[in-house]
C-alpha cells in the first residue's frame, strides 16, 4: 500500500478526537497517536485552518467540528438522488426509447452519475463519471436557468467558453436570453451545441429546499430527436424530473 504518512497521521488524529466530545489536550492526543507534540501541533494547525478542528479558548482542548458530517451529508444527498431517480429514469427511457442521463453539478461542470441505455442500435458515448461543461449541455443549461443570476455569471466566467460546434452559444447576452426562455418553459435543449449529430432535452431536479439538485435528459441522434418529437420528449422529461423532485422532498409552491 502506498500510504502518505502525513495524511495517515492526520486522519488518525481525527478518529481519536471523534471519541471525545469534550476534546483533548495536545499531550493527550500525542500519547494516543504516538507522535511527538510538535508533529501533532503542526497537523492540528492544518486541521484548524481547514475547519475540521477547533481549539477551545478556555480549556485549550481540541475538538472536531461538523465539517466531516457536512461532507458526508453531501455524499448522502447525491446517493439519495441516485437511488430515488432509478425507477423514474428507467420509465422515462422506456417511454421515449432513447438514452437517459442523470447529472449533478460540480463547480462549473456537470457529472454523469447515472445512465439508462435505450433498446436501440445506437450506443451513446457518454459514461458514468464523465464530465462536461455546464454552458453547452442540456442538463447544464437546465440547472443554470434556475440558479441566481450572480451564480450564473460566476459559472460563466469560471468556464472556458469554447465554440465546440457551430451551434455553441458563446455570447453571454444571447446566453442569458436562452436561460430566461428555459426558465419560462421548464426544459433545455442541447441543439448539437456540445457534439454535432447529438441532440438532448433536459429538465432540472429540485431538492427539499427548492434548490437545484441535478437534472435529467434524453439524448439521441438528430435523425431520431427530431423537431416533431421535441414536444412529446420535453413533456416526458419534465414529468419525470418533477416526480424525482417530489421523491426527494420538493414541494412546489
Amino acid at each position: 500500500m502506498n500510504l502518505v504518512q502525513s495524511v495517515d497521521r492526520t486522519l488518525t488524529i481525527l478518529e481519536v478526537l471523534s471519541d471525545y466530545s469534550d476534546g483533548l489536550g495536545i499531550t493527550e492526543i500525542s500519547e494516543r497517536v504516538n507522535l511527538h507534540k510538535s508533529t501533532v501541533y503542526r497537523l492540528l494547525s492544518t486541521l484548524i485552518y481547514k475547519g475540521y478542528v477547533v481549539q477551545d479558548e478556555e480549556s485549550s482542548k481540541y475538538k472536531i467540528t461538523f465539517k466531516l458530517f457536512e461532507l458526508g451529508c453531501k455524499k448522502v444527498d447525491k446517493l439519495d438522488l441516485l437511488k430515488c431517480s432509478k425507477p423514474y429514469t428507467k420509465m422515462l427511457m422506456e417511454n421515449v426509447n432513447e438514452v437517459v442521463h442523470l447529472t449533478i453539478r460540480e463547480d462549473n461542470e456537470i457529472v454523469y452519475i447515472d445512465k439508462v441505455e435505450a433498446n436501440n442500435t445506437i450506443i451513446m458515448a457518454s459514461r458514468i463519471g464523465k464530465r462536461n461543461p455546464m454552458y453547452c449541455t442540456a442538463t447544464g443549461k437546465a440547472m443554470l436557468a434556475f440558479l441566481p443570476e450572480e451564480e450564473v455569471l460566476k459559472i460563466w466566467k469560471g468556464s472556458k467558453i469554447i465554440k465546440l460546434t457551430e451551434n455553441t452559444i458563446t455570447d453571454f447576452i444571447l446566453y442569458k436570453k436562452e436561460l430566461q426562455e428555459i426558465n419560462k418553459i421548464g426544459y433545455a435543449i442541447d441543439n448539437e451545441e456540445n457534439e454535432m449529430g447529438v441532440k438532448c432535452v433536459g429538465a432540472p431536479i429540485f431538492n427539499i429546499k427548492g434548490e437545484v439538485a441535478g437534472a435529467i435528459s434524453v439524448s439521441g441522434p438528430i435523425n431520431r430527436i427530431t423537431e416533431d418529437k421535441i414536444d412529446f420528449i420535453s413533456k416526458e422529461v419534465m414529468k419525470y424530473a418533477n416526480l424525482i423532485s417530489e421523491e426527494i422532498g420538493y414541494k412546489k409552491i
